[in-house]
This record gives C-alpha cells, sequence and structure tokens, in this order.
C-alpha cells in the first residue's frame, strides 16, 4: 500500500527529475567537432553585454568562449561578480576556456594579481594577452604563483590602427622566441592565424612545429592583397581549412576559437557562418 508521504515523495522526485531535464536540454550541446573544441572570442561580440552574447552563443551552438576583458574588466569586477559570470555560462552550458586580458605595462601588481584570479574564479588555468614584452617577467612569476598558463597574442603590426613600437609588440616567430628565453612555460604561444598569414608567416608550418607551446588558436580568414583585408570564411587567403585538419591530425587539446572582425553592431550572422565552416572543414 502507497502512504500519501510515499506518494508525495514520489510526486516530488518526479518533478525534481523533470526539472533537472529541462535544465540539461537548455544547455549548449558541446560544440566539439573532429575532437576539436570550437569555440568563439568574445571579442567579436564587443558590442554586445554578456547575456545577449550567452543568447546568441547558445542559438548558434558554441559551447565555449574565450572571455576578453572588454566584457569583464579586471579592475571593475569583485569576486563574487566572477562567480556571478561563471554560473550564467555554466548555466547556458558554456565554458570559458580561456580568459583573455591584455595587460598593461603600467598596471599595478594588485591589479595584474586580480586578472589571474579572475581566471580561476572563472574556472580556468589558461590566459590569453596582447601584451608589450616588458611585462613578460611580471606576467611569469604570476603564472607561476597561480598556475595559470598565458598565451601570448600575435598581431599583424602593419595594421593601419597600430602605431606602437614594433620591437617590444608580437608579431611573428622572433617574438616568441625572445620571449620564452629564460622564462618558464606557463608563457605559451596564441596563435591568430590571420594576423599570422598577413604578416608573411604560414600558419600550417609553425603550428605543426611549435604545437608544444601553441594553447589556442584564433581562426580569422585575412586576404591577400595589400591591405591584408579582413574577409568573411573562405573569402580569404588564410589556411583555415588546413589549420584545422592539422589539428585534428595532432589532436590538439584546447580550443579553436573563431573571431568576427567584420560588422560589429551584430555579429551572430557572421560567426554563425565562421562556425559552420569550421564544422565543415573537420567534418
Amino acid at each position: 500500500m502507497t502512504t500519501r508521504r510515499a506518494f508525495t515523495a514520489t510526486l516530488a522526485g518526479a518533478a525534481a527529475a523533470a526539472a533537472f531535464r529541462v535544465r540539461a536540454e537548455d544547455k549548449v550541446k558541446p560544440s566539439i567537432v573532429g575532437g576539436i573544441q570550437l569555440g568563439v572570442g568574445s571579442y567579436s561580440y564587443r558590442k554586445f553585454d554578456i547575456d545577449r552574447m550567452i543568447a546568441s552563443m547558445k542559438q548558434i551552438g558554441l559551447s565555449s568562449v574565450e572571455l576578453w576583458n572588454g566584457h569583464l574588466e579586471p579592475a571593475k569586477t569583485s569576486d563574487d561578480e566572477y562567480r556571478s559570470v561563471k554560473r550564467r555560462f555554466d548555466a547556458a552550458g558554456i565554458q570559458v576556456s580561456a580568459y583573455c586580458v591584455n595587460f598593461r605595462t603600467d598596471w599595478s601588481d594588485e591589479l595584474v594579481d586580480k586578472g589571474f584570479r579572475g581566471a580561476t574564479l572563472l574556472g580556468t588555468s589558461l590566459m590569453t594577452a596582447s601584451v608589450e614584452k616588458p611585462i613578460l617577467d611580471r606576467l611569469d612569476a604570476q603564472c607561476k604563483k597561480h598556475k595559470v598558463t598565458v598565451g601570448l597574442h600575435n598581431h599583424y603590426l602593419g595594421d593601419p590602427w597600430f602605431t606602437g613600437d614594433k620591437k617590444i609588440n608580437f608579431e611573428g616567430p622572433a617574438d616568441w622566441a625572445e620571449a620564452f628565453k629564460g622564462r618558464s612555460d606557463y608563457l605559451a604561444i596564441n596563435l591568430d592565424i590571420g594576423h599570422f598569414f598577413a604578416a608573411g608567416h604560414d600558419p600550417v608550418a609553425y603550428f605543426k612545429e611549435h604545437q608544444a607551446r601553441i594553447v589556442s588558436l584564433h581562426i580569422k580568414d585575412r586576404d591577400g592583397d595589400a591591405a591584408k583585408t579582413n574577409r568573411g570564411p573562405g573569402e580569404g587567403k588564410t589556411p583555415i581549412v588546413e589549420v584545422l585538419k592539422l589539428a585534428k591530425q595532432l589532436k590538439f587539446k584546447y580550443a579553436a576559437n573563431l573571431e568576427w572582425e567584420l560588422d560589429d553592431a551584430d555579429p551572430s550572422d557572421g560567426v554563425r557562418r565562421y562556425f559552420e565552416y569550421m564544422k565543415k572543414a573537420l567534418a
């Protein structure tokens, strides 16, 4: 005989199970294709707030994000806010694969430390960063303190926006080689294949030779014209398909993050196009 208490408990259990199913169904399925984690750099969504970005990622089907400090600045973010952001991504089924903080040389040690602490609060031991070389010793010390790896990001320094000192910025192989001398393996490479190609280098050959030190890929298409124009996926000359096929062959264990550089008012369509292009390359 079923007692009222047992019947009530059964109903409560069924309701909890149903609620769990709803929550699980609301999450993004893992965007892993051919063994490669496909994600997006949140810089692509630079005009969106975090919640609008999450909604777009869920609709497109992306389960991994490299969270850029334009969305979450260390100087303006408390520990509780970091935890809140992580909960929102977790609820959507999206993993913060890396925290991108572009550390400036004039930042205090306290602020640099806060950026690293933010990564751990977001649930990742990987950061990416566009930085200048004079800050590398400070970053290396923080890497060792927090057990966090930092992938150093490259740019094409021939772009009109760049007005800095090329000697202390990152564009190609010689810059990483210089950065790693006398420093720990916690300093690594965030290889932006579009910028690398625009600077006249071969991203496929470099990826193959330096795979052990590469902890993040940025996927974007740039053309072979004089301006190295940013294009949609497959519309430029950057060997995206070859890089992704090599990642699959090498069983690359980090994320390949697409970056949308064109229309930034609403990048959702561009992000979707890149995601579909990458999936097709890996299928």
